[in-house]
């Protein structure tokens, strides 16, 4: 295992009220960085993280971004417009504002990847440099973000992206988990899944990407000036394993599983911005699905990865899922440990 660089400084997070973001930011500063947050009511998101040095700003606004950027090393560019909507006109925006403050002050550039930007062609086992093909619109716009990214790279702007599977767990929204799987605010008494027996799908618990992302950072001087890694997080390599963690989360083994109602989302995707986008994104659960992890363990010697059944768990208790006696608060940041 590579030895963990102990060298701190200041972290510039863009989307620190978000879940990954937050995950993030509350890392670092426990590994001792000072770290800085641009946020268009800073004053109020300084109430929910003292910890944080809010600055007021906006992520739109280059000028913001570039004075929020001054003195850190490292920007953590976790920010997203909620929902699906103005995607286009939002997002690239964004990075551009994160890669001009970036080559302006010599920093780092840290994104949290999905596998939007791939399409079917490069299923079932997806590796770093397989070829991007999306299928959606969201899914183009995370190609062409990278692409701007490996151009920043070959302009002297280091960057490391980390790609994971859908997202579950404490402070994650806007997730298949929370709004397909389960209903959030009262004890669950069905699961629905948009996928089907047999056919495997990828998942990442929010702590552990914070934790992977902060390790990849400890040691980004040893990195590529392009360093792309994939999680492999919690492989669901037939289907059942998360339905089968959540029964046992809830204490019912006999929980009742419904198909994902994907005939109403075909029905609605032309009036619902988000429908339309679930629609377009269904060939993730019709593909099986398996991302490998052998350039990370390369790199960080292994991955950080919370026992499956603690982070459902943990999850479920968060959202008000678990029946009173069995529902207990998380911590902001999940332990980690190796799964047996």
């Amino acid at each position: 295992m590579t030895e963990t660089q102990n060298k701190t400084g200041t972290v510039l997070v863009l989307g620190a009220t978000g879940g990954i973001g937050g995950a993030v930011a509350r890392g670092l500063h426990l590994r001792r960085w000072t770290v800085r947050a641009l946020n268009r009511d800073a004053a109020k998101a300084s109430r929910k993280a003292p910890a944080v040095e809010w600055i007021q700003g906006d992520a739109m606004n280059a000028t913001d971004v570039r004075a929020a950027a001054e003195g850190a090393s490292v920007i953590i560019h976790a920010v997203n417009p909620p929902g699906y909507r103005d995607w286009g006109k939002l997002v690239l925006p964004m990075l551009d504002n994160t890669i001009a403050a970036a080559k302006a002050v010599g920093a780092r550039i840290v994104l949290p990847g999905t596998i939007y930007n791939f399409g079917p062609d490069a299923f079932p086992v997806l590796d770093e440099d397989a070829p991007q093909n999306p299928r959606t619109e969201k899914g183009s716009i995370r190609k062409e973000m990278e692409a701007r990214l490996k151009a920043a790279s070959e302009a002297g702007v280091r960057v490391i992206i980390l790609r994971a599977g859908d997202f579950f767990g404490p402070g994650a929204a806007n997730n298949w988990f929370s709004q397909g799987l389960v209903k959030p605010g009262k004890p669950l008494t069905a699961i629905s899944y948009p996928g089907k027996k047999g056919i495997a799908h990828q998942w990442a618990y929010l702590p552990d990407v914070a934790e992977t992302m902060i390790r990849l950072i400890e040691r980004a001087e040893s990195l590529p000036p392009f360093a792309a890694h994939h999680m492999r997080g919690f492989f669901d390599d037939d289907g059942t394993k998360m339905i089968a963690a959540i029964r046992r989360a809830v204490g019912n083994p006999d929980l009742k599983v419904k198909s994902f109602p994907w005939w109403f989302v075909s029905l609605a995707s032309p009036f619902v911005p988000l429908f339309k986008e679930l629609k377009e994104m269904r060939y993730l659960w019709r593909e099986p699905l398996e991302m490998r992890n052998d350039r990370l363990i390369a790199t960080l010697g292994d991955e950080p990865q919370t026992a499956t059944d603690d982070a459902v768990t943990a999850t479920l208790a968060s959202l008000g899922c678990l029946p009173r006696d069995l529902g207990r608060q998380p911590s902001n940041v999940a332990p980690v440990r190796r799964e047996a």
